[in-house]
This record gives structure tokens, C-alpha cells and sequence, in this order.
């Protein structure tokens, strides 16, 4: 999951992450504030659909290898269904 939370971090390079024992619940964490836009102003904020696909095409578009993108695509996708449910 390191290097997973590498390759996020080189996808959104401003983004300071604390350090935390697990990482996988870190970066689930990001991902969930990202998709609900948290560090926006909430009068504009976008819906976390709007804001799963501009990740989605931010993820497909780089330069990371196809597990990588893989990996956080699947991610991604499961962050949503829980903010879904």
C-alpha cells in the first residue's frame, strides 16, 4: 500500500498527507475527502460523481503503470459505493 500512496501522491503532488500507522485507511481517508471536496468552499463544491470522474480521468491519463492505475482506480470506486451508501 506504500507505493499506492506514492503514486497518489505523485497524481496529486499539492496535497499534504499526515503521517498514519495504516495507510490504507490514510489513503481512503484522502480519497473520500477528495470525492466529497472538503477542501472546497461548500457553495462549490461538486458532487462526489463530478469529482470521482475528474480523479478517474486524472488516474487513466498519467504516466503510472497499468496496476497502478488499476489499484486506484478500484479504490476510488470503492470509496464512492461507501459514500453511496
Amino acid at each position: 500500500m506504500n507505493e499506492l500512496l506514492k503514486s497518489y501522491q505523485s497524481l496529486w503532488s499539492n496535497r499534504s498527507l499526515k503521517e498514519v500507522h495504516n495507510e490504507e485507511f490514510t489513503l481512503k481517508d484522502i480519497i473520500k475527502a477528495e470525492l466529497l471536496d472538503e477542501k472546497t468552499h461548500p457553495r462549490l463544491r461538486k458532487s462526489p460523481e463530478a469529482k470521482f470522474v475528474q480523479a478517474s480521468k486524472r488516474i487513466v491519463y498519467s504516466n503510472l503503470s497499468h496496476e497502478e492505475k488499476l489499484q486506484l482506480l478500484l479504490l476510488h470506486h470503492e470509496v464512492i459505493e461507501e459514500i453511496r451508501s
